[in-house]
């Protein structure tokens, strides 16, 4: 008589056999055109799995169909796996870069998943391929528009009109952007600093009008300063030129008759874009209190995705050698570049942006030892005419008549900026 022992690992083996010949894929052996029709009225009809499951195994044996991986990664993207998208439209792309409707598909994968800096890069690269096509042109002009640079999405679009008069995308895209012809901005800032001691709470306020055109920006500001018992204001102008394609620079100058602020401030910066979604920039802030400090600095961005990096450092000649401190920001965009989320860590203090100063040229004060920590939440309302901003901000920063003794910090920000035409 057989033991249940045996019967019972004989029931084991044959159930284990038998769902590991389930779990094989038999190789495909049909029709692989008649096969893919099939797998796209599965995918219309709401039966994407199975369609997918079609298409990755007819690409076993055809790994160069490049219609059908072309259209496996459109119904990815049309699921929300951008990622697994992704990796199809590169592989169609890098074997036929001549076929048009690869690019089209790959440059919305990216602007569906919020890519837009990637979307950018991506329609400017096809369009070196297919000059002036309208559909690619457009795509371009939507990720224009969600990196923030409306007025160049608008002449790009009144481009495609100019060309192809007849097109009645690019009219429609004219008509609904709404938020593209607001070109002008009046925005309010107001920051509280609370020290854990020795000082009271200071003010700071800023009232802004922005206005964008076709050669850059320019943003007038009045900033209000309560510190140390004492009201203060200064005028300042920044202005952002376009100088060539992919080039811009910053111009800033401002004046002021209060200790709160330097009597005269301005400097310049270039800013250069670079392969791979990279940025670059150089420039110096001069402030003039009872004497002059400059203040040379740079940067250096990178667009990956939906993040933005950027290191900042600055360095500030004095009689003692040379003052240094960076700041290190991460931007998580969402659907454009005013929803974001941000995170900025500095070290060393910074005449420009350290709010803690005398005098810029008192050397023990700008090699104080300061650590930083910014978190900051931005978002858009009402169609995005309204642009709100809430950050908090601890420091740990060196008492100057108290060296190696340390004050915290608090600092709480809020800004909104009303677009309109």
């Amino acid at each position: 008589m057989i033991s249940k022992s045996i019967i019972k690992l004989t029931i084991l083996f044959t159930l284990t056999c038998f769902f590991q010949m389930q779990g094989q894929v038999l190789p495909y052996n049909g029709d692989p055109d008649v096969s893919f029709e099939t797998a796209r009225k599965l995918a219309f009809n709401e039966q994407r799995k199975q369609a997918q499951d079609t298409l990755v195994n007819i690409l076993k044996k055809y790994p160069d169909y490049h219609d059908i991986r072309s259209f496996l990664g459109s119904t990815y993207a049309w699921d929300g796996d951008y990622k697994k998208a992704r990796k199809e439209f590169a592989y169609v792309i890098e074997k036929a870069p001549e076929n048009i409707e690869n690019w089209i598909a790959a440059i919305k994968n990216e602007s569906w998943s919020g890519a837009n800096y990637d979307a950018l890069e991506m329609s400017k690269t096809a369009l070196k391929i297919f000059p002036n096509n309208p559909e690619i042109t457009l795509l371009k002009a939507t990720a224009l528009k969600n990196t923030n640079n409306p007025i160049e999405a608008q002449s790009t679009v009144k481009e495609i009109i100019k060309k192809h008069p007849e097109n009645q995308e690019a009219k429609d895209f004219l008509k609904s952007d709404e938020n593209t012809l607001r070109t002008n901005t009046i925005g309010v800032r107001t920051a509280v600093d609370l020290y854990s001691e020795v000082f009271d709470p200071m003010q700071y306020h800023t009232l802004s009008y922005g206005k964008k055109t076709k050669y850059g920006s320019i943003i007038g500001k009045l900033n209000f300063n309560r510190r140390f018992n004492e009201n203060g204001t200064q005028v300042e102008i920044d202005m952002y030129p376009k100088i060539t394609k992919g080039l811009y620079a910053y111009v800033n100058v401002g004046f002021a008759n209060t200790f709160l602020f330097p009597d005269l401030r301005y400097g310049a910066e270039l800013y250069k874009s670079l392969p791979h979604s990279l940025e670059i920039s150089a420039g110096f802030r001069t402030l003039q209190y009872s004497k002059t400090t400059n203040i040379y600095t740079g940067s250096i961005g990178w667009y990956t995705g939906n993040s933005y990096w950027s290191l900042r450092p600055y360095f500030t000649p004095n009689d003692e050698g040379v003052s240094t401190s960076a700041a290190l920001n991460y931007r998580k965009y969402r659907q454009n570049a005013d929803n974001y989320i941000s995170l900025l860590f500095s070290t060393g203090v910074s005449p420009e942006v350290n709010q803690f100063i005398f005098d810029t040229n008192d050397a023990s004060i700008i090699n104080l030892k300061t650590q930083r920590l910014n978190i900051g939440y931005f978002f858009t309302t009402a169609k995005e005419k309204n642009a709100w901003g809430a950050q908090f901000e601890i420091a740990h920063q060196e008492i100057i008549f108290n060296p190696d003794n340390y004050f915290w910090i608090y600092s709480f920000i809020l800004s909104w900026d009303l677009k309109f035409k």
